[in-house]
């Protein structure tokens, strides 16, 4: 049973935290505490002020005005080695782990002490006593590179008990594990509790901040808007407070009937950057008014699906049908001009051109074309008129179409890179992770507009790791593991035990014959 949480005593408490970067208010006047022996969420729009917050609780930054207190005194951090010298720990949603090391030499890695000699028997012994201890089950002598994501989860918690951590942030934990490892994750999280260690969750999911939290602290705009008990809150409260109007919380999807194939894979084999077999085999289609989502823990062939799919990856064996034409290994170009719109997983990477102007970067695919091209030359009243069309039509919050890409938010990013996409009216459109980091307002924006491309007739291929994302807006899912498609299953009657099943390496027969099937049919 979990350590009933002190009303009058904070395990920390932040008074007054305020931040400023240059332009940015990120945090103005925050107050919140952590009692001992509590799951404290932390919710907010991308831009809300959690990760800057959360980088002052834990030494990454300093702030411009307020204290920190623990046991009702005042700190200082100037680092997160003071903070973790406090109790104070955090795991990132990208774990800071040194791929070629032991469990053992990651966990002991940038320590104090030992500085010269390590005893790693003895490093070895206490790691597997947390491990029992709290169900963490990793082999300390395993390097980080054979282990599972999830795994690898666990080896930063055990690194920050193992530095004595009382207090611990985990941010978006949950965005890259199966519905197993979730369920694992969970009950670890409420022994670590029950023994009086705090957690500070910060999540986009709403369900999961409800069914694991304590409290949650919403923030929006750099401020605190409420803290309410996890009991007493729904999730469309939730989403009120968070974005400050009333949010469809569910996508509302219409049954159409699917039409031909526009993209069909067969027997696709290709490899990643590091020249390893990466698409083992991979046959699926995508049908009109339809989405096929792709659901799996991150490393397993998705990504490299998508940039086979779209002529930035060549493949090793295999077809790539688009729209009745095999199209494989052809170059990108051809394959935009066959009709395939793409919305990549690296916004500013590789969607966006980060210091052009949004007016340049939604005009890439058509700058060769009237009225944007006159013969030779760029007619830029057209570019700009276009421009802001797309800002007004998608609600693309910038102060104007010349505003550069670098400078908008994460959703507004998102929105340019759809607007684009999507004006050029796809016959097929390959969205990779398209609400990734996305707060509840965004991601509402985003279902909308795939689910009206798919009512255009559309053939869209989403691959997402959020599940219930998947659920809402697919109209069948296929599940891949090393390279391979395990299962095909329709959305409507899918069972995330037997998705989680999947994405953790177990065949589906009857859903791969099904899946198998469709890919068979040459429209």
């Amino acid at each position: 049973m979990s350590i009933e949480p002190s009303h009058d005593q904070a395990a920390v408490r932040l008074v007054g935290i305020t931040k400023r970067f240059p332009g940015v208010q990120a945090n103005d006047g925050i107050d919140l505490d952590v009692r001992p022996g509590e799951i404290h969420a932390l919710l907010g729009e991308n831009g809300a002020g959690k990760s800057t917050l959360m980088n002052i609780l834990s030494g990454f930054y300093q702030p411009d005005e307020g204290q920190i207190l623990m046991d009702g005194k005042p700190v200082t951090f100037r680092s997160p080695r003071d903070a973790i010298a406090q109790g104070i720990g955090m795991v990132h949603q990208h774990f800071m782990l040194v791929d070629m090391l032991t469990v053992a030499e990651n966990v002991t890695l940038g320590m104090e002490s030992p500085r010269f000699v390590l005893n790693l028997p003895a490093t070895e012994r206490k790691i597997a006593e947390l491990s029992q201890r709290y169900r963490l089950q990793v082999d300390p002598r395993a390097r980080i590179w054979q282990l599972s994501v999830g795994e690898q989860q666990r080896v930063e918690i055990i690194k920050m008990l193992y530095r004595g951590a009382k207090i611990l942030i985990l941010d978006e934990p949950t965005a890259v594990l199966t519905p197993g490892e979730v369920t694992d994750l969970f009950a670890v999280l409420r022994q670590m509790v029950a023994e009086g260690t705090s957690v500070v969750f910060i999540s986009h999911k709403l369900e999961e901040v409800l069914s694991i939290s304590d409290r949650i602290t919403v923030l929006r705009k750099g401020r605190v808007v409420a803290t309410v008990e996890a009991s007493a809150v729904t999730p469309v409260e939730l989403a009120r407070l968070m974005v400050g109007r009333e949010v469809l919380f569910r996508a509302e999807k219409q049954a159409l009937p699917p039409g031909e194939p526009l993209l069909q894979v067969v027997g696709l084999k290709a490899a990643n950057d590091k020249g390893l077999l990466a698409l083992n085999g991979v046959s699926l289609a995508v049908r009109e008014r339809e989405i096929l989502g792709i659901a799996g823990v991150a490393g397993n062939g998705q990504k490299e699906l998508a940039e086979v799919i779209t002529g930035l990856r060549p493949s090793k064996e295999g077809q790539v049908m688009i729209c009745s034409k095999d199209m494989t290994n052809c170059s990108p170009r051809q394959i935009i001009d066959r009709g395939v719109s793409h919305v990549p997983e690296d916004r500013l990477g590789m969607g966006l051109v980060p210091n052009l102007a949004i007016s340049d970067n939604v005009v890439l695919k058509k700058y060769r074309r009237s009225p944007i091209a006159r013969g030779p030359f760029l007619d830029r009243s057209s570019i700009d008129q276009f421009a802001d069309g797309l800002i007004a039509l998608y609600d693309i919050a910038a102060p104007g179409h010349s505003t550069a890409a670098k400078l908008l938010s994460g959703g507004n990013l998102q929105k340019t890179i759809l607007a684009r996409e999507i004006s050029a009216e796809p016959k097929v459109l390959v969205a990779v992770h398209p609400t990734r980091g996305l707060d509840v307002g965004a991601t509402e924006a985003v279902h909308r507009m795939l689910l009206e491309q798919r009512a255009h007739g559309a053939a869209i291929l989403m691959l997402s790791e959020d599940l219930d994302e998947l659920l809402a807006l697919s109209d069948r899912i296929a599940v891949m593991h090393g390279g391979r498609v395990m299962g095909i299953v329709d959305a409507e009657n899918a069972s995330l035990d037997e998705i989680g099943l999947m994405m953790a390496g177990s065949l589906s027969q009857t859903a791969v014959e099904a899946g198998a099937a469709l890919t068979e049919e040459r429209g």
